[in-house]
């Protein structure tokens, strides 16, 4: 099993617009071989440094499984419109990727 997180800093007060993207588009992810699950995960507020936490959160089957997907249609499809909420973040997203260990 692989997981693949980005992550988001996300300006405080950009939440709800950053939230609409992700809830309205057509990701595919459901089609895509290998593809297990799916998160957006919202953190915690830094209140110092003035913005929201978020990570999107997805579970393959394998990494290969990942990465063809991030070198598919299905992927240019789904991040179409990923610049639509560029103004909202701090810096770039960040990619982190793992392989299980262990589960349950």
């Amino acid at each position: 099993m692989y997981i693949a997180m980005n992550r988001f800093k996300v300006q405080s007060g950009s939440e709800d617009a950053f939230e609409t993207v992700w809830k309205s588009r057509d990701s595919r992810l459901s089609s895509v071989p290998g593809f297990v699950e799916f998160h957006l995960l919202r953190g915690a507020r830094n209140e110092d440094e003035n913005y929201t936490l978020y990570a999107s959160h997805t579970v393959w089957r394998t990494q290969a499984d990942f990465t063809a997907w991030t070198q598919s249609e299905h992927f240019r499809a789904a991040h179409r419109n990923a610049g639509d909420t560029k103004p909202s973040y701090i810096g770039h997203p960040q990619f982190e990727g793992f392989s299980v260990v262990e589960g349950a």
